[in-house]
């Protein structure tokens, strides 16, 4: 191991935060190459379909929000 090396475990905070938003831009640029796994698009389904026989069953964004913020005090 080279010690000279820059370790992402050596960033700051606000360098590590400043890294994952650089990463999340550059898979969003190409949205069809991130794979999406047969697991993920099943529970996605099993989500859909369990929204679509019980509509009331989910929340509105701003619930979620007024109940993140309850939670979470911001």
């Amino acid at each position: 191991m080279n010690l000279n090396t820059v370790s992402i475990f050596n960033l700051s905070p606000p360098e590590k935060l400043q890294l994952l938003e650089d990463l999340w831009d550059d898979l969003a640029a190409s949205p069809s190459d991130v794979p999406v796994y047969e697991w993920q698009k099943e529970e996605l389904a099993r989500r859909k379909t369990n929204l679509m026989n019980n509509p009331t069953s989910g929340l509105s964004w701003d619930d979620v929000k007024r109940k993140t913020r309850s939670l979470y005090g911001r």
